[in-house]
C-alpha cells in the first residue's frame, strides 16, 4: 500500500535537509513495508556538481560492507544443501593458510580473531591480487578464534574464497546465479555499469570535492566491492524483512539474525552484535537487522526491523526497512538520517491492524490457566498457534509451538526453554496431570502429590 503525499513530501524534505545540513554530494534512500519499496527519494547529482546528472532511485552506489551479508547468505545455503557445516574448519574446505583452524561460523560472526584487514597497501584504495597473493601477503590472526568479537574484513574474503573452491566458479557468479537473480536484482554488479555515482570525498573545512579511486579488490572484493541501488537493495531489505520469494528459506534467516556475539564498546552500553552476516541492533527493545556499507567515495545503510515494537518510538510492522546510500567517504548522516526516515514513516503511516478473530482450538483448553511448579505461579494462555507459559522476556516466560500433530508434545522459543521439550502427562481417563517442562514439573496445585513431583512430597503435607 503507498504512503500518502503528505507523508511523502515530508520524507522528501527530511532527505533533502539531509543532503544539506552534511553536505552530500548526493543522498538516494528508500522505505519498504510488506516487502514493497513505498517510497523513495533522492537528492543531489551524480559528480556533486550543480549542472550533473541528477541521482534517482536507479543510479548506482557501492554498498560496501553490506556485500558481505551476500557472501553469508549464499554460504548458509551451502550449508542448508548439506555441503558443509559451521562448525567445520575452514582449512578443510581451502588448506593451506594461517585461517585453517578457524570455523566457518566464526568467520560468520567476526569472532575467529583473523586480522581486520589485509596486510598488504590499504585495500580499499588500491588493486588487488587473487587469493594466493593475498595469503602470500602472510594474513593470520589477532586473537584466539572464538575468544571475542573482531570485524574482520580479511575473514569475509576467506568465505568468497570458500563460496569458489565449494561451488566451483568465482564467488560473484555464485552470488548472482543464486540471489541476484532469482530476487530480481538486476541492477546489483561487481563493478558499477549504466548510471553511477562518482565516488567523492568533502573536504572538511570548504565546500570543494576530490575524487575517489574505483578499482577491482581482488581477492578482498566480497568484503565489500559490490554496486547496487534503491530499487534492487529494497529487495534485499524485502528478503531479511521475511518476504524472501522462496530464496532463504525462513529458519536460516531466523538463525542468521540470532545476535551470536556483542559488540562491546568500552564505556558504552551493549546494543549491538553481530549475527551469521547481520548486524543486529536492540534499542530500548526494539530489534533490527542490516548492515552498514562505507568504501572510499561511499556510505551505505540497510536496517529491517524484525518486530513491530518500536522501543522508545513509534510501533509499524515487522519487515519496515531503510536502505540509503551517499557518495561521500566520510559524514555523520548515516548515524541519524535513515533511522529519521523510518521513523517518521512509522509515525505517520501506522501499520495496518488486523482483526481478532477466533481461530483457537478447543480441544487444548485443558492446558489453559493456572500451573504451579513448586510454590510458584504461572499462567498457560494460547496466542494463535503457541502456547505461552509465563511472559515471554520475563523470567523464565517462553511460547512453545505444537511438534507434531497432537496436543501433547511442545518445544520451546524463547529465553531458557528455547529449544526445549514440554511435554503434557495425562492420567488413565484422558485429563491432564501435569506438565513436564525440561524435567520441571508443572502442577495444578503446588506440590501436588499426584503430580509426579520428583523426590516426592513429604507426607505431611503442607502445614
Amino acid at each position: 500500500m503507498p504512503i500518502s503525499p503528505t507523508t511523502s513530501a515530508r520524507l522528501d524534505h527530511l532527505l533533502a535537509a539531509g543532503q544539506r545540513t552534511h553536505r552530500l554530494p548526493s543522498v538516494a534512500a528508500g522505505l519498504v513495508r510488506d516487502g514493497q519499496l513505498v517510497w523513495s527519494g533522492a537528492v543531489g547529482t551524480v559528480d556533486g556538481r550543480a549542472h550533473g546528472k541528477p541521482v534517482d532511485s536507479d543510479t548506482q552506489f557501492r554498498m560496501g560492507s553490506i556485500t558481505k551479508t551476500f557472501v553469508a547468505v549464499a554460504v548458509m545455503l551451502l550449508r542448508d544443501a548439506g555441503r558443509l557445516e559451521l562448525s567445520d574448519r575452514f582449512g578443510a574446505h581451502v588448506p593451506g593458510s594461517q585461517l585453517d583452524d578457524v570455523t566457518i561460523e566464526q568467520l560468520l560472526t567476526h569472532s575467529g580473531g583473523v586480522q581486520a584487514e589485509s596486510s598488504d597497501d590499504w585495500w580499499e584504495r588500491t588493486p588487488g591480487g587473487d587469493w594466493e597473493a593475498l595469503l602470500a601477503s602472510g594474513v593470520g590472526t589477532r586473537f584466539r578464534s572464538g575468544r571475542r568479537f573482531h570485524y574482520s574484513n580479511t575473514g569475509y574474503a576467506a568465505l568468497g574464497r570458500l563460496l569458489e573452491v565449494v561451488r566451483q566458479r568465482p564467488w560473484f557468479e555464485v552470488v548472482r546465479d543464486e540471489l541476484l537473480e532469482p530476487l530480481g536484482m538486476t541492477r546489483t554488479s561487481l563493478r558499477p555499469t549504466g548510471a553511477a555515482a562518482q565516488g567523492l570525498a568533502v573536504h572538511p573545512f570548504a565546500d570543494v570535492l576530490l575524487r575517489e579511486p574505483e578499482h577491482d579488490a581482488g581477492a578482498m572484493a566480497p568484503a565489500g566491492q559490490l554496486w547496487t541501488t534503491v530499487d534492487d537493495l529494497a529487495r534485499w531489505a524485502a528478503l531479511l524483512g521475511g518476504q524472501s520469494s522462496g530464496v532463504l528459506p525462513a529458519e536460516t534467516l531466523a538463525e542468521m539474525v540470532e545476535p551470536h556475539h556483542v559488540v562491546d564498546e568500552p564505556g558504552q552500553p551493549w546494543l549491538g552484535a553481530h549475527g551469521l552476516g547481520w548486524q543486529v541492533w536492540n534499542v530500548d527493545g526494539a530489534r533490527s537487522a542490516g548492515h552498514g556499507g562505507s568504501m572510499p567515495g561511499f556510505l551505505a545503510m540497510q536496517r529491517v526491523h524484525l518486530d513491530a515494537n518500536g522501543g522508545d518510538g513509534p510501533a509499524g510492522a515487522a519487515g519496515d526497512g531503510v536502505v540509503l546510500f551517499t557518495n561521500t567517504t566520510a559524514s555523520a548522516a548515516l548515524k541519524a538520517l535513515p533511522k529519521d526516515l523510518l521513523r517518521t514513516m512509522r509515525e505517520l503511516e501506522p501499520a495496518a491492524v488486523e482483526p481478532w478473530v477466533a481461530s483457537g482450538s478447543p480441544e487444548v483448553l485443558d492446558l489453559a490457566g493456572t500451573w504451579h511448579w513448586g510454590a510458584s505461579t504461572e499462567t498457560a494462555r494460547f496466542m494463535g498457534e503457541h502456547l505461552v507459559l509465563g511472559t515471554p522476556g520475563t523470567g523464565r516466560g517462553s511460547r512453545f509451538r505444537r511438534v507434531g500433530d497432537g496436543p501433547d508434545e511442545w518445544v520451546g522459543l524463547d529465553g531458557y526453554y528455547t529449544g526445549e521439550p514440554l511435554r503434557v502427562v495425562r492420567r488413565g481417563d484422558g485429563s491432564v496431570s501435569h506438565l513436564d517442562l525440561a524435567t520441571f514439573r508443572f502442577t495444578r496445585t503446588p506440590y501436588d502429590p499426584e503430580g509426579d513431583i520428583p523426590g516426592g512430597v513429604d507426607e505431611g503435607g503442607w502445614s
